[in-house]
């Protein structure tokens, strides 16, 4: 994404925050952000689209925060989780989510309403996958369920604590608590053997999932991380940084990734850069698409 279209996001975040969603007109947003029409249509079809491009920023970067914390790290670890959370409700009170999630959720549009209840799925299926990390393979048909009570345990939790007290209480507190009540509740679960959602159910909400195992993506977001922090210093910076954000969203958000476009990527950073390394990242990516549906 280039400078000055973030720039208009950025501005706009400001003016929905400060006026809401719905009172702020484009012409708000043209006058605050010193653009034309003309530029504003040519990066968003409408004011729609923006806050979706808003959305999709602040989450593309909280998924590259949280990914960055389990390097080097047991994803086992619940002390690594439990930062994980804090990292995304920092994220959701810095940049007013919750706020905007309801002012949106409660729009007409139905466009957008799916891309809210889509990221709130998002967020389910990836409290699923790291109670698989957690908690193993063995409580997995029970974690879909744990993972929808931690949720709500959590947010409510949060909700009556900050009433209680005051905006500045502090979150870290209530996730561990809050974790601390799930752990008991999984094992509950898994010696009575009662189950409300089948896992499988995930990818009826969630049909843009890949289907590799989780294991492989996970290691291919770490692999292009450790990359990232090897390049970001070399020549060619912003050109290298460049592809490798273009391989991550092909890889973790396209529905059809482009495996040409992937591999023309990889050898444009293999010229740039001589490493053995390139090979782990090559073979990652054969083995994601071998076991990835409709590659192209």
């Amino acid at each position: 994404m280039n400078d000055r279209k973030q720039h208009v996001i950025n501005m706009a975040h400001q003016l929905f925050i400060e006026k809401g969603f719905q009172a702020t007109s484009i012409q708000d947003i043209l006058d605050y952000s010193g653009i034309s029409k003309g530029t504003f249509y040519n990066y968003f079809s409408s004011k729609n689209e923006l806050i979706i491009a808003l959305f999709k920023t602040i989450y593309k970067k909280l998924d590259q925060e949280r990914n960055e914390l389990l390097i080097g790290q047991d994803p086992s670890n619940i002390e690594i989780f439990i930062m994980q959370i804090e990292l995304q409700m920092k994220t959701n009170r810095t940049n007013k989510l919750m706020s905007l999630f309801e002012e949106v959720f409660f729009s007409k549009d139905e466009d957008l309403k799916k891309f809210i209840k889509g990221l709130h799925l998002r967020f389910v299926g990836w409290i699923y996958k790291r109670f698989i990390d957690i908690f193993g393979e063995s409580k997995k048909p029970y974690l879909l369920d744990c993972a929808i009570m931690f949720i709500a345990i959590l947010n409510y939790n949060y909700k009556y604590y900050m009433k209680a007290y005051d905006t500045t209480a502090n979150s870290y507190q209530v996730i561990r608590y809050s974790v601390a009540r799930i752990e008991k509740i999984v094992y509950e679960v898994a010696d009575s053997g009662d189950q409300l959602f089948q896992p499988s159910l995930l990818d009826i909400w969630l049909p843009e999932n890949r289907t590799c195992e989780q294991p492989l993506l996970t290691q291919l977001q770490h692999t292009l991380l450790t990359f990232k922090n090897e390049l970001k210093d070399g020549p060619d910076q912003a050109r290298n940084m460049e592809l490798l954000d273009f391989i991550h969203t092909e890889i973790m958000d396209s529905k059809t990734p482009r495996k040409f476009l992937i591999e023309s990527a990889i050898s444009t950073l293999k010229a740039n850069k001589e490493s053995q390394e390139f090979q782990m990242l090559e073979q990652l990516i054969s083995d994601f698409f071998s076991t990835s549906a409709n590659p192209t």
